[in-house]
């Protein structure tokens, strides 16, 4: 059975191969190099109560995770939080992200948010199905501003309002 729960700092190492599985692996992430488990444990205390961080658990192993970040540092944009996700690339299919992406946005109406952000690379036609499956909506799109892999690559910005 699947279990959605807080992540805690001994989940780090399981979402950190994920997360570095995509740095290496697809354009999800603009990150260019592998990052270290002291990286990762800087970007997991920028979170907390606020902007939580919750694991996809599966027979004792985390394959998956979702956040939701800081939109921008100043005051007026407290009310907008960016989501973002991620699932083990042998769990693609599963409907983790299904169940990560419901429980992350019903914690987001539990915190009062206003408006969720995703930044989604085109071409991830995935992630999009995934997002407009939940009611996102594209806000619009900036072209070419992220260089991986050789290429060129726009980053689509999708739009939740939350009710």
């Amino acid at each position: 059975m699947l279990l959605i729960r807080d992540a805690v700092q001994g989940d780090l190492p399981a979402m950190l191969a994920i997360y570095n599985y995509a740095v290496e692996n697809l354009v999800a992430t603009f990150d260019l190099e592998p990052q270290t488990l002291a990286q990762r444990e800087v970007w997991f205390h920028k979170h907390g109560d606020r902007h939580p961080i919750i694991v996809a658990e599966f027979e004792g192993k985390v394959i998956g995770y979702c956040s939701l970040s800081v939109f921008r540092e100043k005051p007026a944009y407290q009310k907008t939080t960016e989501l973002s996700i991620y699932i083990a690339p042998d769990q693609s299919g599963k409907s983790v992200g299904t169940t990560l992406m419901s429980s992350i946005l019903e914690r987001a109406r539990q915190l009062e948010y206003h408006t969720i952000v995703s930044g989604i690379v085109g071409g991830n036609d995935a992630s999009v199905k995934l997002h407009e499956k939940f009611g996102f909506t594209l806000a619009g799109k900036f072209q070419e501003v992220g260089f991986k892999f050789g290429e060129w690559h726009d980053v689509h910005f999708y739009q939740w309002m939350v009710k």
